[in-house]
């Protein structure tokens, strides 16, 4: 059965009441194909796409014939630049280019929904009702989190605004992402063990889901 709320704690890990999540949010029965379209069209935008060879026309070489034609009892060979010389061009080798893929509004939003309600679905998803820190040291966020039972965990913190403190406290630790709730993605959702939302920003991420 799917779950119809998520708990809210405060910053201690103490009990604050519960998240109702809406039906329109969450979408277990189609989405599957989509998820994949979109982490495949993701990965594959990250890629540099810089790699590139020189063929025979751009080799910096002479144009004379290496040997006369007849004679040696060898192939004929009209060039240094050859593909089959040592130091000649490339035959059909890389050029740069773009592996950016296009996907559709529609996959990329059902997509989203689909990852979201299975994360919600494993129970990794976590909802504090404010997060702070007094200053910016790794210690402080790290006691945070051991509050919240996520220290040690490959983290996605979803927050509504930055906050300075939080990012620079988080920024040395292993595993650990903060992002906005307008920003977070399908690929982020999935690839970390547990996600934690402020109120606030899952209030924000919800609007995204019910668009």
């Amino acid at each position: 059965m799917a779950k119809t709320s998520l708990k809210i704690t405060d910053a201690s890990g103490a009990d604050k009441g519960e998240f109702k999540l809406k039906p329109e949010w969450l979408e277990m029965e189609k989405g599957g194909q989509a998820v994949h379209e979109v982490v495949v069209a993701h990965l594959a935008a990250a890629r540099a796409g810089t790699a590139s060879t020189k063929t025979r026309a751009e080799v910096r070489a002479t144009k004379s014939k290496p040997f006369r034609q007849k004679g040696r009892g060898t192939a004929r060979a009209g060039s240094v630049a050859s593909p089959i010389w040592r130091g000649g061009g490339v035959a059909f080798g890389p050029k740069p280019r773009s592996f950016a893929k296009r996907v559709n509004k529609k996959t990329r939003f059902l997509a989203l929904k689909r990852a979201f309600s299975e994360r919600v679905a494993e129970d990794a998803v976590k909802v504090v009702e404010e997060l702070k820190l007094e200053d910016h040291k790794t210690k402080s966020f790290l006691a945070a989190m051991e509050k919240l039972g996520l220290k040690g965990e490959k983290l996605l913190v979803v927050v509504k605004e930055y906050d300075p403190n939080i990012l620079r406290a988080s920024g040395n630790v292993k595993d650990t992402l903060v992002i906005k709730a307008a920003s977070v993605n399908v690929y982020q959702l999935l690839m970390r063990n547990k996600i934690l939302f402020t109120k606030e920003a899952l209030e924000e991420f919800s609007g995204r889901l019910a668009k």
